[in-house]
Parts: structure tokens; C-alpha cells; sequence
């Protein structure tokens, strides 16, 4: 299976640094221009639908750049003609995507905000470097894969530093699986309730660094625009924001590890993130949690790890079901944190019991069976506690299909 990697290119020289700018900005600068023709042509068949024109590909627009735009600009020639040509394809998809309806339509690109390139051809990988066509031997601060050449890296910059990721070929790993199926709850309060009782905290990163964000956000508008103070305080701010992400990433990452690792089945919740967003109150700490990127990571790790994933309904009734008898509750508003069932006089937390009832429907039987066939002592119950989990962080940036 193909798996990304993405690593930090240990870069000193400042000639260098100047050329992954240049890729950067042409790139940028493509896209841009290419977006503009596309968009004045949607415009023109929309003014006249008897005499529309047909919609460029990316080799049209590539063909309209070297005739219309290359000879204009000489600095083109001094960059990797891929990093124009990939810009366009990028392009080309996304226009594509967003006329399917499956995402927004494209928008212009800003310098400093996601600066990034693509380049293929020969590339050479050795321990700790990658030989990159027109850029020479970028070092990295890690080993780089074995026995892999891949046939192309994108390069991309966060604050000060420059990235680099490509996709590799990892085998599935065969792993003898310690429990059975496990029900992840999600959750605003706690970042994870497991139907074993196992509570995940969350760093909540954000809250954590509220403050200071603001106060660097107040500093950088009291800046003179464009002068060299404005531009520290704009790459503190990018800083502080990478260091946000990271701790929202590897927390993510531990937690679904272990899952994938320790669980031969895990069960989750279809959730419905951007109608959540739409809570105005909760809004702020629902995008602190990242809930997407537990989904994703959760995706191509149990496919690596060789578990099944089990994706469950948003309507269903997790939360307002009792776990012991079956029970639904006409109404559980979101203050109630502890579930008390009035038939069969069960208390417990509220995220705990939708976990158990996420457990559940991996197994395919009903609350009211499951409870008796526990009681029976047939159920698997989980022996393995958080503390002897091996929660090793994986590094892998791309997705892949459901398991």
C-alpha cells in the first residue's frame, strides 16, 4: 500500500533558500494566472450561453502559459519547468472537483499562506538526503525510507521551515490482535470514551495558546506593513500556529495507533462536523478537537495494521439508547453528562454508554442481548489496560480508501 511521508529539510545555505522561494513563488504565480483565465472564461459562457467555449485541461493551460506568459517573464526559466505544470494540474482537478460538487471552487493563492511546488524526474534518495532535479541534494534531519525512489516530492514551506513528502510503499503489517470490538465515542468534553472505560483527554491546543496568540496578533497589526518587524512578527505567528497543529496531530496520532494496534474491530460515528460547527457556542471548541483528522488517520492505519474499521450512522441513537436494556429516551439535552435509564435504573456517563451502544453494533446484536450474553461471561471483555498499549506515533500524511 502507498503511505506518505513528510519530513523537515535541513536547509543553511541562503542560496537555497532562495531557489525553494523562486519554485514556490512560479508556482503560485501559475496557478493564479491560470485561475483568472478559467474564471473570465466561466464568466464569458455564462454572458453567452449561445457561443460558450470549451473548458481548458491542464495541457491547454499549460500550452496558453508558455506562449502567453513565458516570454513575458524570463524568471520562469529559472526554476523547474514541473513546478508551473503541476500548479496547473492541481488547478485542473480542483475546478473538476468543484464542478462535481464535491468541494468549493478554487481561489487565489497568497504569498506566505501554503507556499508549495511539485517536481518529478530523476530523484535520488540516499540516508539522510534526496537529490531533487534543478534544486541538487536537499538534507533532511531523518533517514529517508529504503529501497524506494519515488517519482515525485512536493516541497512545502510552514512559518521558516521547508517540508518535503512523497508517497512510499509499506507493506501491511500482520499484528495478533490483544481485544476484540472496541466503540469510540467523540466528544467535545473528553477527546475519547472507549466502550472498555479507557477516557482520552484532549491537549486542546488552541485554548492552550489562546492568549498568546492574540497578544502576537496585536503586535503584528500595530506593525509598518511590508517593513522587517512586520514579517518577524507574521512568521512568530505562523510558528505558534505550526506548534498548535503538531500537538492536535500527535495526540490524534497516539490515540489512533493504539485503536488500530490493540483492536481487531473499531466503531465509529458518521458525525456530521460542519452542521456542528454551526453551534455557535461549541463551534470554537468542536474545531479544536480536529474530529477529521481522527477519521482519516483512523482509515489507512487499520489498513495497516490489518483491523477493520466500521463506520455507523449519524442518526443513530447512541447517546439516547441505554446500553443495559434498550431503552430510548425521547430527549437528552447536551448538560445531561450522566445517562439514567428509567426503566432499567442504570447510571453511567452519558459518553460511556454511546460507546458501549457503538460496540454493539460491531457485534450486530441489540443492548438488551449483548447485556445478557456479558452477564453470561460469553462477551470478550478487554485485559488490556492504556498503560500497556504501544502507542508509537506513525507518520503518514496521505489518505486512503476504507477499509
Amino acid at each position: 500500500m502507498l503511505l506518505g511521508f513528510k519530513t523537515q529539510l535541513r536547509i543553511r545555505a541562503p542560496n537555497l533558500k532562495v531557489a525553494l522561494a523562486k519554485h514556490a513563488g512560479t508556482a503560485r504565480h501559475a496557478w493564479n494566472w491560470g485561475l483568472a483565465l478559467t474564471k473570465n472564461l466561466l464568466d464569458y459562457n455564462q454572458a453567452h450561453p449561445d457561443d460558450k467555449l470549451k473548458f481548458p485541461t491542464a495541457i491547454d493551460l499549460h500550452v496558453l502559459l508558455v506562449k502567453m506568459v513565458k516570454s513575458q517573464h524570463q524568471w520562469y526559466y529559472q526554476v523547474s519547468k514541473c513546478a508551473p505544470q503541476y500548479a496547473l494540474k492541481q488547478l485542473a482537478q480542483a475546478w473538476k472537483q468543484a464542478f462535481n460538487k464535491t468541494k468549493k471552487p478554487p481561489r487565489f493563492k497568497k504569498k506566505g499562506q501554503k507556499d508549495s511546488f511539485t517536481i518529478d524526474g530523476a530523484i535520488e534518495c540516499g540516508h539522510y538526503w534526496l537529490k531533487v532535479p534543478k534544486l541538487g541534494k536537499l538534507k533532511t534531519y531523518e533517514r529517508m525510507p529504503s529501497g524506494f525512489k519515488p517519482k515525485s516530492v512536493t516541497i512545502s514551506r510552514s512559518a521558516d521551515r521547508w517540508f518535503i513528502s512523497f508517497r512510499s510503499v509499506v507493506e501491511p503489517v500482520s499484528i495478533q490482535f490483544v481485544n476484540g470490538t472496541v466503540g469510540v465515542d467523540l466528544g467535545v468534553k473528553t477527546l475519547a470514551t472507549l466502550s472498555t472505560g479507557e477516557v482520552w483527554q484532549s491537549p486542546r491546543s488552541y485554548r492552550q495558546y489562546e492568549k498568546k496568540l492574540a497578544r502576537l496578533q496585536w503586535w503584528h497589526r500595530r506593525k509598518d506593513k511590508g517593513s522587517n518587524n512586520w514579517r518577524k512578527a507574521q512568521i512568530k505567528i505562523a510558528r505558534l500556529h505550526r506548534r498548535i497543529a503538531n500537538i492536535r496531530k500527535n495526540t490524534w496520532h497516539q490515540l489512533t495507533t493504539y485503536l488500530a494496534k490493540n483492536h481487531s474491530q473499531i466503531v465509529i460515528e458518521d458525525l456530521n462536523v460542519s452542521g456542528m460547527l454551526k453551534n455557535g457556542k461549541l463551534a470554537k471548541a468542536i474545531s479544536d478537537m480536529g474530529f477529521y483528522e481522527f477519521r482519516r488517520q483512523l482509515e489507512y492505519k487499520c489498513q495497516l495494521y490489518g483491523s477493520k474499521l466500521l463506520v455507523v450512522s449519524r442518526w443513530m441513537p447512541s447517546s439516547k439508547t441505554c446500553s443495559g436494556c434498550g431503552e430510548k429516551k425521547e430527549t437528552l439535552s447536551l448538560s445531561e453528562r450522566t445517562f439514567e435509564c428509567f426503566k432499567c435504573g442504570m447510571r453511567l456517563d452519558r459518553d460511556l454508554n454511546a460507546a458501549i451502544n457503538l460496540s454493539y453494533c460491531g457485534l450486530g446484536v441489540s443492548p438488551s442481548v449483548a447485556s445478557g450474553v456479558a452477564a453470561a461471561g460469553s462477551l470478550p471483555v478487554s485485559a488490556c489496560g492504556l498503560d500497556s498499549a504501544d502507542t508509537t506515533r506513525v507518520k503518514q500524511e496521505e489518505n486512503v480508501s476504507n477499509c
